[in-house]
């Protein structure tokens, strides 16, 4: 733990992550200067939020906005970037330079935990799975009358929910802390969680790490920094998580369709069911048909959630329990409204094309197979490749309607519309609102009509959770039409 006493620390951001820190750092002593590029008018809620402090404590705050001077790291001891910061930012840049160390409200977590810690990572899944693995722990917590349970509490944040750095100082040594990890948050990180898990890693995020190489290399820290007493799982059905193997420093274990491997620990599916492997026995944990949630993608976050449970010594009770009465996460295939007899889904969170397939891949049973989709995608493009997902427009989708910055570039992708083939049609519009008033056009009783943007929201929104309002807001609306 560092002594944070007097230090004069610069943090990056004033979004929730940069608020959090801020908090945590007064509380500790620390001189504290937030820095964002923003106007001071566009951040007075910020600056509010931490008014709760006394005033001893709101004095050795410091506000500076709208550009990020290099004169700010005089006499500075520590940097913090919040997530959504990149490091080739000069200010950073000019701080490496001089020495001065970097961090992040996850790395700072970490060091300051006094409880078991899990970390769940990858390009696609971590908010179901980490949501999920949360419901388990407090399942397990609340199921157990004599209090013999091997946790007090379990606390759930991260790139999801409130910073967990924010309640650290509540934490006792036996709670479990269960956090989702952005590879923003991982390319900071220089010392690891207790149980990792590596969900999967595809094209992803792009604008930021440029490279595949750089993307895997950020992920891959939470896997580097563990120990030998550490556990790692990672998600054998996906090349780029199981290649990771090699760099494991501690317990191996997996997730997947099949047994694991000899020795190894995890979750599997036999015939089924879903299973635990502890070495050299078998636990069923619940058929696939009692899983609440749509398509392949939620049961490999359920076998995820249960490899992660299985690590942490939870009961096989408890995960059949929480799963079965696990509805979702909101924002992730959320089912919104009937109209025109039509179902209408809440797909936000998908911000990358993978996911966009995975959520039309949630409508391939027989019953829903021979349904109209109509598809609402756009957003910011982060730099991927579109064409897998095109190809499945042409097989699965009648109405495509796209709005936002990377429209053009989907249009283009899926090209134009030839009679009889689908798209049947396809529709360019400037934002969300007006993509939700041209679906409610053509849509037809029976019709998916599914948000499912594949980019980000950082064209018009604040993140994919104000989009998804939105989303719902206006489709709700249409009941006034």
């Amino acid at each position: 733990m560092t002594e944070w006493k007097d230090k004069r620390v610069i943090v990056i951001g004033a979004a929730r992550q940069g608020i959090a820190l801020g908090r945590f750092l007064a509380l500790h002593g620390a001189h504290v200067v937030i820095n964002d590029q923003k106007p001071a008018e566009q951040l007075e809620t910020a600056r509010q939020s931490l008014k709760e402090l006394d005033e001893h404590f709101t004095s050795q705050i410091e506000w500076f906005f709208g550009s990020h001077p290099l004169s700010l790291l005089d006499g500075t001891d520590f940097v913090f970037v919040s997530g959504g910061v990149p490091l080739d930012l000069p200010l950073i840049l000019e701080a490496k330079r001089r020495g001065i160390p970097l961090s992040n409200d996850s790395q700072e977590f970490i060091e300051e935990c006094p409880c078991r810690t899990i970390g769940i990572t990858g390009s696609a899944g971590k908010t179901t799975t980490t949501t999920l693995v949360g419901k388990i722990a407090e399942t397990a917590i609340n199921a157990s009358s004599d209090g013999q349970t091997i946790y007090r509490k379990v606390w759930v944040g991260g790139n999801i929910g409130a910073p967990l750095l924010a309640v650290v100082d509540e934490m006792e040594a036996n709670d479990l802390a269960v956090m989702e990890l952005s590879s923003f948050q991982l390319e900071l990180l220089t010392k690891s969680v207790n149980i990792a898990c590596v969900l999967n890693i595809t094209p992803n995020h792009l604008d930021r790490h440029v490279t595949m190489g750089a993307y895997i290399t950020a992920k891959r820290r939470i896997l580097d920094y563990q120990t030998e007493g550490d556990i790692s799982i990672l998600g054998r059905d996906d090349p780029g998580a199981w290649d990771l193997l090699q760099w494991v420093h501690g317990m191996p274990c997996t997730f997947g369709k099949a047994l694991p491997p000899e020795a190894m620990q995890g979750a599997f599916i036999e015939g089924e069911w879903v299973c635990l492997w502890d070495g050299s026995a078998v636990t069923r944990i619940l058929r696939r048909s009692e899983i609440p949630l749509r398509g392949w993608h939620n049961v490999e976050n359920v076998l995820a959630a249960c490899a992660i449970s299985q690590a942490a010594g939870l009961p096989a009770k408890a995960m059949r329990d929480a799963i079965i009465s696990f509805s979702g996460v909101p924002h992730r295939l959320e089912w919104v409204y009937s109209w025109k007899g039509a179902d209408w889904y809440n797909d936000s969170i998908a911000t990358a094309p993978e996911r966009v397939m995975a959520a039309i891949h949630s409508f391939d049973s027989p019953a829903d197979i021979q349904r109209t989709i109509v598809l609402l995608a756009g957003g910011r493009d982060k730099n991927l490749p579109w064409n897998e997902l095109a190809d499945l427009i042409h097989a699965r989708v009648d109405h495509l309607i796209l709005f936002g910055e990377a429209a053009e570039k989907i249009a283009a992708v899926v090209g134009n519309n030839k009679p009889n083939t689908r798209p049947f049609s396809i529709e360019s519009c400037t934002g969300l609102e007006q993509a939700v008033r041209v679906a409610a056009l053509v849509v037809e009783p029976g019709d998916i009509v599914l948000l499912s943007p594949g980019g980000t929201s950082f064209d018009e929104f604040r993140d994919f959770e104000e989009r998804g309002e939105a989303f719902k807001r206006w489709v709700l609306n249409l009941s006034c039409m």
